[in-house]
């Protein structure tokens, strides 16, 4: 375990076992973003959290890979969090029509070729707890994504789309490996885990995940095998940056 510029990562003694997608062929990243609107009966309205989805894109655009919008429906992603949306990247994607339209217009996961991504990335955003753990879809295509050799990432919310995630040799993909998330006191904290079908840490835990994070609403990234998850807004850049250095390693 060590510590690098504030963020805790969790390096195995082989960082990658495998080999994630990656070469000249495969220089794109898949954002898996949520389909949900509302907060189950609550009707609280939700969504993708917008700058789950900002400030990792640049980063990736930044390295010359491509990124593709992926939902298990296809179609509109719901924005949260565009209230809030004060940094220089957020404002720069809300003015860009063509990546807003991009967002009204994902591809469904079904459609979508494992084989053309170097890695997978999931988003957070409270919606994602209401339709990316039931989606046979999600399941099947990241755990076969993940046994290919390939880099899966997450972010604040975003690891719901890893809850019900199993490998070909039947555990779960978290289990045995550090993950972080946003945490059941973070939950508490914003007044939502009521809401909530269920506490996204305690989830992961039940599969077998080691829960790393750190005190609420801080930046923290954890780096498992080919696993990189960070625990809210705050870390989403950060998990960019870990699954590059991942992709540069191969």
């Amino acid at each position: 375990m060590v510590v690098v510029a504030g963020t805790y990562v969790a390096h195995a003694a082989e960082a990658a076992k495998g080999t994630p997608a990656g070469g000249d062929k495969k220089k794109a990243v898949l954002f898996i973003l949520t389909n949900a609107a509302t907060m189950g009966s609550t009707g609280k309205p939700t969504g993708a959290y917008l700058s789950e989805i900002t400030h990792p894109y640049y980063e990736f655009k930044r390295a010359g890979l491509e990124i593709v919008f992926a939902s298990p429906k296809g179609g509109v992603v719901p924005l949260t969090g565009i209230e809030d949306a004060r940094d220089a990247e957020s404002l720069q994607f809300l003015k860009d029509a063509q990546l807003m339209e991009a967002l009204k217009t994902t591809r469904p996961l079904a459609d979508v070729k494992a084989a053309d991504y170097a890695a997978i990335f999931f988003p957070g955003g409270h919606g994602t707890m209401f339709d990316l753990p039931d989606s046979q879809v999600v399941a099947d295509f990241t755990g076969k994504f993940y046994d290919a050799g390939g880099v899966v990432s997450a972010v604040c919310h975003g690891p719901a789309g890893l809850v019900n995630v199993k490998l070909a040799n039947g555990k779960y993909l978290v289990e045995g490996k550090h993950v972080s998330c946003f945490t059941d006191s973070e939950e508490r904290a914003v007044k939502l885990d009521k809401a909530m079908p269920f506490l996204l840490e305690s989830k992961l835990e039940e599969r077998g995940a080691i829960i790393a994070k750190a005190d609420n609403f801080k930046m923290h990234v954890v780096v498992s095998e080919r696993l990189v998850t960070g625990q809210n807004p705050a870390s989403a850049k950060d998990v960019a940056k870990e699954v590059l250095l991942l992709l540069k390693k191969k």
